[in-house]
């Protein structure tokens, strides 16, 4: 089974707003919202690629009871704790098709007490069974320590589960420090990691190469609409992007991670992971806000995928 966290999730608004402008009214042409949040997103993901997963989290107030009402009529299986306060943050996404910008306002969200994230903890581990997949994903709310996501790295590896994370800057940093199964930065994030500007494949490789070294098994370094670099250590494989009509660039990495995780469970070799998580990628980039594209989609992507390894 596939287990998603999202520690700090967010009702998307997406809006469209051609020809946004700063200091200036500006008319919103249309709207959508969905549940949000990384891992919520790599849920949503795995339902249409025909997976299963549990959805788990910390959701507050009426924004919190709508992102849980929405995943139950999506037919999602939800294990979510209800902070006694707050409220779950919502958060814009701007999308402007005439300058072709994505400008994304997010809220911080609620505090989260030590109790709370101690209880859902253990909600999970009690749940997991050899084999399992967790996605660790997103930013953290308020209130949570740093190394969370190298705490929880740690128990689910010892309940036998495979971690995935896909986090940034000191939560990557300390995360990667209990060897998570795969991690899926991102160039800059890589980058920051690493302390340098990495800006060739072959710098790339080698700050990947240097996590394999760390006992994490797989790198999966999104290269935005480039594509992607997958390494493990016996294969490193570079997969070009797909050119697509652009809807929104807002969950695509999730859905990257989405394909990643269906692509373990199903004991998919690498060569198979990269095509099914590029196109996923590409077909999740051509929706609006952060709905995920039905599978029909991505298929129809799968077979322009261009990969070689290196």
């Amino acid at each position: 089974m596939i287990y998603t966290v999202t520690l700090n999730p967010a009702l998307d608004k997406t809006v469209e707003v051609p020809g946004f402008a700063l200091d200036t009214v500006n008319r919103i042409v249309s709207v959508r919202t969905d549940p949000g949040g990384k891992g919520i997103n790599v849920s949503k993901v795995i339902a249409k690629l025909g997976g299963a997963s549990v959805a788990m989290g910390v959701l507050a107030g009426a924004a919190g009871r709508a992102i849980a009402a929405q995943l139950e009529q999506q037919g999602l299986t939800c294990d979510f704790c209800f902070a006694g306060g707050g409220e779950t943050r919502t958060n814009l996404k701007v999308i402007d098709p005439q300058g072709r910008t994505h400008t994304d306002i997010n809220e911080p969200g609620p505090a989260v007490g030590p109790r709370l994230l101690e209880e859902l903890l253990g909600r999970l581990t009690g749940r997991l069974a050899a084999g399992d997949i967790v996605v660790l994903a997103g930013s953290l709310p308020a209130g949570a320590p740093s190394g969370t996501y190298r705490d929880w790295t740690a128990a689910c590896r010892q309940a036998g589960a495979k971690v995935f994370l896909d986090a940034d800057g000191s939560l990557l940093a300390e995360g990667i420090q209990a060897a998570p199964y795969l991690v899926k930065p991102n160039q800059d994030e890589l980058s920051r990691l690493a302390g340098r500007p990495l800006e060739t494949v072959d710098q790339l490789w080698q700050a990947g190469a240097a996590l394999l070294d760390a006992g994490i098994r797989k790198v999966v370094v999104s290269l935005g609409s480039r594509g992607g670099l997958y390494m493990t250590r016996e294969q490193t494989i570079l997969a070009e992007g797909l050119p697509v009509k652009v809807g929104s660039t807002v969950g695509a990495g999730d859905s990257v991670v989405a394909a990643l995780a269906c692509a373990e469970d199903r004991g998919l070799s690498l060569e198979e992971a990269v095509v099914l998580s590029t196109a996923a990628g590409a077909a999740n980039v051509m929706c609006s806000g952060t709905q995920a594209a039905e599978y029909s989609v991505v298929q129809s992507l799968m077979p322009r995928v261009v990969w070689r390894a290196l």
